[in-house]
């Protein structure tokens, strides 16, 4: 009820006020305010009319009152400038603020920039002002207040650390930078002058912490690796192709490359596994000739298959006739060295100043050495000097550097032309190329390189490729110059490969006891029906080139061992792959003396070779037959075994799928028991490659 009456009301139109009586109510309003004031007592304060304080708040009031404009002047002048400081630390340091908001910000306040010098060109927006407004200060305070809390020794601190990796980590660092921390890290070709800091772009990634010995890390990639290789020589037909001809492969490097991934934990890449130079890596006690007369002898096993018992190994070993020190020929050797762009990492320049120190120290006192070196363009670093003077020849290879571009061809030339002037008539010529292969200058196809090489072997000057480094290595280049230019390749990938290969296998390296070395094979179709040739596959050559001098072939030098290994198939054995010609007479037996000469032959070995210095070839034959036979693996002489185990764990590498079915476990099996003496532990290493390769195909 009481809510509707009040809804009535609110409905209502108040009557308008009367002007007399609102006049008459002013007015006795104004006439009671001024009788109140003039009758009321003073409730607070004094007569003085000021309220009563303490001196001390008098005193100060009034100073304040007085000073408060010098004050603020004062505070500003104090708050500014720290502000400003602290902003230049931090801008230091890392980004504050986004570039593009700096850059609309100072549009926006048409706040003019301050002339500077400049050293580099940079982009106008890109270009910090030297002073910032009281404002921008305040503002970068505001962004980072947490940043300000901490005291400027902090700050410092950070700054340095910062500046160094970054420096550390870029291939090209700014003068400004390397200036501000100067203390770090030292002047370096490429810095671009003073003032390009600020001309930067602040807002960047942080770079990665550098590695504690400040060395430069790039990240390389495996890709850029070539490899000399072939598909895998296929299982032949006897009775349609009875002759296998290939030359003759003395290098190492496959080894060392395989070494190199199983040891980094990665399997390595089946390209890069040459079966036959895995092998050809290990020393081994073959019989060799007596006399210089016959450089070579030939000692021919055939045994089970360990991986297949329905086929047989025929395992060929050749040993050459081994130079005594004391009868070695006089040597003179040019040293031609990549110091190019590439070469700048531990494992590449570093490591080949330090083979080619252990080399020198192998030489006689007569033998001379000259350096080449290469990069943009070719130089001689030394003339031809004795080994007597052997601090001269160390000291040139000390101050040898890394950098530019690599035009290898040049370089080769130089190197040809030095060792032609210094030429020892009965003795070693040879150039000794250290290089990762990265040729990129100048004529750098495999064939231009080819052509040159060629034409400079004619000389009579041989060729050794050592190979450095990872990343963009080029295998099939210095496997190109190296079969071109009889010569032979290895890969250096630790101090100890340089020692064995440089110091221990120095004769080898060296001395050329034979060029242009052949092998052919011809298999009896009345006894073997099908055979595969294990490796070789780079080094293959046609039946016809085996009789043509024209054409170039490996060389062996003093003492080296080469080993060639055919899987072969028996007549009759459930193993053969090929079916039998409808037209053609496969079961047709070979030709026959009277008196019977080629009966129970299995195969027959023929090796040609020349002499270094010589133009016409030689012949050596070997027939084989059930003499050379053993009939169980364990009854093979223990050489063969490891050698048969290594080749194993070659073609697994390799994913041959003959080797499907035999485990790593078993190669190392075969391995361990024939493993003999091993005085300088390769053998040994040899176990632990296996046990890697099957840990990490698990």
């Amino acid at each position: 009820m009481m809510d509707k009456e009040l809804e009535k009301l609110s409905r209502l139109t108040p009557p308008a006020a009367d002007p007399e009586a609102r006049a008459r109510a002013l007015a006795a309003a104004m006439q009671a305010f001024d009788s109140a004031e003039n009758n009321a007592a003073t409730a607070q304060g004094n007569a003085k009319g000021w309220r009563p304080s303490s001196i001390i708040n008098w005193i100060w009031s009034s100073a304040v009152n007085k000073k408060f404009l010098a004050g603020s002047a004062l505070a500003t002048l104090l708050v500014i400038p720290a502000a400003g400081y602290l902003t230049l630390e931090l801008a230091r340091n890392q980004p504050i603020v986004d570039q593009e908001k700096i850059a609309g910000t100072v549009s926006k306040n048409d706040m003019p920039k301050p002339a500077q010098p400049r050293l580099s060109e940079a982009p106008a927006e890109e270009n910090r002002p030297a002073q910032s407004s009281a404002a921008d200060s305040t503002q970068v305070l505001q962004d980072k207040q947490p940043q300000a809390a901490k005291s400027a020794a902090e700050l410092r601190a950070e700054f340095d650390a910062g500046e160094i990796a970054t420096l550390k980590n870029k291939s090209e660092g700014s003068a400004a930078a390397l200036g501000m921390a100067k203390r770090a890290a030292p002047a370096a070709p490429g810095v671009v002058a003073q003032g390009q800091l600020l001309a930067e772009p602040m807002a960047v990634a942080p770079s990665p912490v550098p590695p504690a010995d400040g060395r430069m890390q790039i990240q390389l990639d495996p890709s850029r690796e070539r490899f000399a290789n072939a598909a895998a020589n296929p299982i032949k037909s006897v009775a349609t192709d009875p002759v296998s001809t290939f030359s003759a492969d003395v290098d190492s490097a496959s080894y060392s490359f395989v070494r190199r991934s199983l040891t980094g934990g990665a399997m390595p890449d089946p390209q890069s596994v040459r079966v036959e130079e895995m092998i050809n890596y290990f020393p081994y006690d073959w019989a060799g000739p007596e006399k210089a007369d016959q450089p070579f002898k030939a000692t021919v096993t055939v045994m089970p298959t360990p991986w297949n018992h329905d086929t047989e190994l025929m395992h060929v070993a050749i040993k050459g006739y081994d130079i005594a020190p004391a009868t070695a020929p006089h040597a003179n050797l040019v040293f031609l060295i990549d110091v190019s762009g590439s070469m700048d990492e531990p494992d590449k320049l570093p490591l080949l100043k330090s083979a080619f120190r252990l080399l020198v120290s192998k030489l006689k006192a007569d033998d001379t050495v000259s350096i080449v070196t290469y990069a943009g363009n070719a130089g001689t670093v030394l003339e031809p000097t004795r080994v007597a003077e052997k601090s001269k020849i160390l000291s040139a290879i000390d101050r040898l550097e890394a950098g530019g571009s690599t035009g290898g061809a040049e370089g080769i030339e130089a190197a040809y032309n030095l060792a032609k002037q210094a030429f020892v008539k009965d003795g070693v010529n040879r150039v000794m190329l250290a290089t990762d292969g990265d040729f990129n200058v100048g004529p750098s196809s495999d064939e231009d390189l080819k052509r040159i090489i060629e034409e400079k072997r004619k000389d009579g000057i041989f060729l050794t490729v050592l190979g450095f480094g990872r990343g963009n290595l080029n295998d099939s280049l210095m496997q190109t110059l190296a079969q071109n230019g009889n010569g032979s390749a290895a890969y250096i990938d630790t101090l100890a490969e340089a020692q064995k290969t440089l110091v221990e296998e120095a004769g080898s390296t060296l001395f050329p006891i034979a060029k242009d070395v052949k092998f052919q094979v011809e298999f009896n179709p009345e006894r073997i029906a099908e055979y595969r040739l294990i490796g070789y596959e780079t080094r293959a050559l046609n039946r016809e080139d085996f009789n043509n001098d024209r054409v170039d072939a490996g060389d062996i030098g003093s003492g080296h061992s080469v080993t060639a290994i055919y899987e072969i198939t028996p007549k009759g054995s459930p193993a053969v792959m090929n079916d039998d010609l409808r037209y053609g007479a496969a079961g047709k037996a070979p030709a026959e003396t009277s008196d019977g000469t080629h009966q129970g032959e299995l195969a027959f070995v023929k090796m040609r070779y020349k002499r270094p210095g010589e133009d016409k070839s030689a012949l050596i034959t070997t027939p084989v037959g059930d003499g050379n036979t053993v009939a169980t693996v364990d009854a093979a002489p223990g050489d063969v075994r490891f050698s048969v185990a290594v080749a194993a764990f070659g073609q697994k590498l390799s994913r041959i799928t003959a080797l499907d079915a035999y485990s790593y476990q078993a190669i190392a099996n075969l391995a361990a028991a024939s493993r003999g003496t091993d005085p300088f532990g390769y053998r040994s290493d040899f176990l632990g490659l296996v046990r890697l390769a099957d840990g990490l195909s698990q």
